[in-house]
């Protein structure tokens, strides 16, 4: 009885990581429709950043809040890359469709491969294989004349993908809080705080006056934090503590799925054979390399370091790879 108990837990929070990290690229659409994007993600992260560290100490006392400079300074610089990326979408959607948002961001494992070659660390033959099979789906995607987004915004999502991978891969390299919950605080409100001093540099009074945003896009904002950063990372971090790694990884690539058909339900975005086979492709080369990864590494627990984030640090297992941070969702 009590293993049925535990496998139905570990499948309702599985479908909660698919559903809610796989909507918030609709919730980050309709937050866009009126909202300024890095005004946005800034509050964003600055709510959910504060909301999490207010949780932490009632949990588990303000001890776990405490930080030497060092992780102080990492934890700046992931927020910066984490939520920084993460506010790209939030400018890239206006213009891109969510689907296929979804889809080059599903690619951060592959980039996470190709920084582990580039730091000469050595992935196997098949990961490699997933890797170039993975970059061609992604070619197709963002190829000029595709109809589907102007090429600039597209390569913008494509250099969002890449720094979500670039702060995933330095995190389990730096010295970061040994509380996930209170690592991703930190992370939350350091990109918060540098967007929203971005915004306020940016952005005229009146494109920052409340009377001007939309009920969607308030509704919008609402459900990333409460949803994409809050409830969605606490099924991850429980997950990644009582699952095996290569079963939680399967959300990235069934969140571009989810993504996908809510595009084209809600929004009313259209499926092309141009997204259909850039999808297979990229799907297809993340399955590999994620299934890949997980059997040469032991299964982990708790990670060390927490986006919506999405996109958490699990000391270079393959938690890595299918990162889920909540600064990414």
């Amino acid at each position: 009885m009590t293993s049925v108990s535990h496998k139905a837990k570990v499948w309702i929070a599985l479908w909660t990581v698919y559903v809610v990290w796989g909507s918030t690229y609709l919730g980050i659409e309709l937050v866009g429709e009126t909202m300024p994007p890095f005004f946005a993600a800034g509050t964003r992260f600055l709510i959910a950043g504060t909301l999490m560290l207010g949780i932490v100490a009632w949990r588990r006392g303000t001890a776990a809040l405490r930080l030497t400079r060092a992780e102080a300074a990492s934890s700046a610089v992931i927020g910066v890359l984490l939520p920084g990326a993460n506010s790209l979408l939030f400018l890239t959607e206006r213009q891109v469709p969510i689907g296929l948002a979804s889809l080059i961001i599903a690619a951060i494992p592959l980039w996470v491969v190709l920084l582990r070659f580039a730091a000469r660390e050595r992935p196997d033959l098949v990961s490699v294989a997933g890797l170039v099979v993975g970059f061609a789906g992604i070619a197709l995607l963002v190829r000029p004349g595709g109809g589907s987004g102007s090429l600039a915004y597209l390569l913008l999502t494509v250099l969002g993908s890449f720094m979500w991978a670039f702060g995933s891969f330095l995190s389990p390299r730096l010295p970061v809080p040994r509380d996930p919950f209170a690592a991703t605080a930190y992370e939350m409100l350091a990109g918060g705080i540098v967007l929203m001093t971005v915004a306020l540099l940016a952005y005229s009074p009146s494109q920052l006056n409340p009377a001007h945003y939309s009920a969607r896009s308030l509704f919008g904002l609402a459900y990333l934090v409460v949803f994409g950063s809050l409830i969605g990372y606490s099924a991850y971090v429980w997950l990644l503590a009582n699952a095996p790694i290569g079963q939680v990884a399967t959300y990235a690539y069934v969140n571009p799925v989810i993504a996908i058909a809510l595009g084209a339900i809600v929004l009313g975005d259209s499926i092309t054979w141009r997204i259909a086979g850039g999808a297979l492709l990229v799907l297809a080369a993340v399955a590999i390399v994620v299934r890949r990864e997980s059997r040469q590494e032991a299964p982990v627990g708790v990670p060390v370091s927490a986006e919506p984030d999405d996109l958490v640090r699990t000391d270079g297992n393959p938690g890595e790879l299918a990162t889920g941070r909540v600064a990414k969702r």
